[in-house]
């Protein structure tokens, strides 16, 4: 799904006085944190102003850019509000780990715009189909990774989870960086989850980029429905959030899987 007709051009920097105006292309080279705004899909069929595509297509590409250059951001999700970063760039992960005041031995999930993307950095024990019928949505899979995948990204484990969340903004966002996000909660550690923005305003300062999606739909704060595929012909749910009934039924009742219990 585009990102055109979804996101608005609306910016405003933290901490300004001044009135909210459009994106200009200067403001990629400001270092200081952004605030965008995003508008919801044009329900009605009706086009999109060609000035307002232009102003979606500079947001995308200056959260792009805050990424390409090793900083955190903070995206909407499908589930609850996320803290992003290339999974690729060490550095990068370990300021998320740093903002989230997070124990080093919990793990990061990875987030890819693409199914095919999911072979490159993690070894698929299961039919594609399966893929299909979970993602995009509020799964997490839990598979073994492969090489490709940044040695210092969760360096305890052979396990990585992945997500395709259903959320326009954050597939165009995967796709133009072409390669996988880090993706954990936006809060610190043992807090609770964020549905707006304004709930983890604490943590703006340190972030390169707040998305402001408005209020997530689903108000559980329960996040994705994750689940360890990494055994063949098995299934075992780590975190039920708030897709385990859909997710379990597909599993175990449409490709057979069993349930299990096991060490990572």
């Amino acid at each position: 799904m585009s990102l055109f007709g979804f996101v608005a051009g609306l910016i405003k920097f933290r901490g300004s006085h001044s009135s909210a105006r459009l994106l200009g292309t200067d403001m990629c080279k400001e270092p200081k944190t952004r605030l965008f705004r995003l508008s919801p899909p044009n329900s009605n069929g009706a086009s999109v102003p060609q000035e307002t595509q232009t102003d979606n297509s500079e947001i995308l590409s200056c959260t792009v850019k805050a990424l390409k250059d090793g900083h955190v951001v903070a995206v909407p999700t499908d589930t609850i509000y996320g803290l992003a970063c290339l999974a690729q760039n060490s550095e990068a992960v370990k300021k998320i780990y740093e903002i989230k005041e997070r124990n080093g031995q919990k793990p990061l999930a990875i987030c890819v715009g693409e199914i095919q993307e999911i072979y490159q950095y993690c070894k698929v024990k299961v039919k594609e189909e399966l893929l299909r019928d979970l993602l995009p949505g509020p799964v997490t899979l839990v598979l073994e990774r492969s090489e490709e995948l940044n040695r210092n990204l969760n360096p305890f484990t052979s396990l990585v989870g992945v997500r395709i969340p259903d959320h326009p903004f954050m597939r165009s966002l995967c796709q133009m960086c072409e390669e996988p996000l880090a993706l954990t909660s936006a809060n610190i550690s043992s807090q609770t989850s964020t549905l707006v923005v304004q709930e983890f305003e604490e943590l703006w300062s340190k972030l390169a980029v707040v998305v402001d999606g408005g209020p997530i739909r689903d108000q559980s704060r329960q996040g994705s429905t994750v689940v360890d595929l990494s055994v063949l012909g098995k299934y075992r749910v780590i975190r039920p959030g708030c897709a385990l009934s859909a997710t379990v039924d597909v599993l175990k009742h449409k490709y057979g899987l069993s349930d299990y219990s096991g060490e990572e």
